[in-house]
């Protein structure tokens, strides 16, 4: 089969078309004939060095995708086969087939199509475990998301506000802010006019937010801390501007607050299950009834996968982008 590899780190030149056996499912596993295919930042970081597959992973890129079961492996039940299934890959989704554990994947609701599925696992499992598992968000609190209009944040802002929470969000383009408020957010805003910190004490009126979920990193941490009231959250997803921070400890002393984060590939498959089975429970049911549905840009085929990461890295996207192969 031909599926997409990074032929060395670097640009998003470096992707290119080779040659993989089709895979054949071990224990646990499944062979998916992959209808489409997830693009996530991962996977740019994958490409340009600064994260590896894990040991004995495919180096074919790809960490979520949607397909349909075409071959079980041992102790996989044979009634799987024809089945539509959206699966969290340690690697591999951007490839015509590939493997998938069983229980880090997720049944397809009748009411996606193919495109909408693959667009969803990679999300769903970063936001459950960091916004409600590590973030204990909760019914009536506050939440800051930042670059709502990505991928993970307009996950975020349905899943949050399906919870009953109150959500704000930050992005970088003022003509998103209405379709991000549609989404579910209570207030919107953008960073390029407006500063948050001030607007979210004008929201809270002074009291702070419970949770903020960050992708930026760099300075935004410190300023996040000062939008946090008594006792709140913050979790880090990313460091779009950096990984170093400077964190006043007094701040946090002061106000009781909590730092966390987290990345989804180091999970152990254990971690992964138990996610897919809370999914299963609280969240897949909200998608089946159109609650949360992915906010998608765009699909490309297979082979344009290097105009992907190109569209992804320009931060034009708006809501997220899959390879169809």
């Amino acid at each position: 089969m031909q599926a997409i590899i990074a032929r060395e780190p670097g640009d998003a030149t470096v992707l290119t078309l080779a040659t993989r056996p089709v895979p054949a499912p071990g224990p646990g596993e499944v062979l998916l004939r992959v209808r489409a295919g997830g693009i996530n930042r991962p996977d740019i970081m994958q490409r340009q060095g600064l994260a590896k597959p894990a040991p004995g992973a495919t180096d074919v890129l790809g960490l979520e995708a949607c397909g349909e079961v075409v071959a079980c492996g041992p102790g996989v039940p044979a009634s799987l086969r024809g089945q539509r299934l959206m699966s969290l890959l340690a690697g591999g989704g951007y490839a015509p087939w590939c493997l998938a554990r069983v229980d880090h994947s997720l049944p397809v609701p009748e009411n996606l199509d193919d495109t909408e599925a693959a667009a969803l696992p990679e999300g769903l499992f970063t936001v459950w475990h960091n916004l409600f598992e590590l973030g204990r968000l909760r019914m009536g609190e506050t939440v800051l998301i930042h670059g709502g209009g990505g991928g993970i944040g307009t996950l975020a802002i349905q899943m949050a506000h399906a919870a009953g929470a109150r959500v704000i969000v930050t992005d970088g383009e003022r003509d998103r802010l209405p379709a991000l408020r549609a989404l579910g957010a209570s207030e919107a805003i953008c960073f390029h006019d407006t500063d948050f910190v001030e607007a979210c004490a004008a929201y809270t009126r002074g009291k702070g937010v419970n949770v903020v979920l960050d992708i930026v990193g760099g300075d935004y941490v410190r300023r996040n801390l000062q939008v946090l009231g008594f006792g709140g959250r913050h979790v880090s997803l990313s460091f779009l501007q950096g990984s170093a921070v400077n964190v006043e400890l007094l701040t946090l002393m002061q106000k009781q607050l909590s730092l966390h984060s987290s990345t989804m590939r180091p999970q152990t498959d254990a971690e992964k299950a138990r996610m897919a089975a809370a999914l299963s429970r609280h969240v897949l049911p909200l998608v089946t009834d159109g609650r949360i549905r992915p906010k998608m840009h765009r699909s490309l085929p297979l082979a344009q996968a290097v105009q992907a990461h190109q569209l992804l890295e320009s931060g034009k996207v708006f809501g997220k982008l899959v390879l169809v192969p």
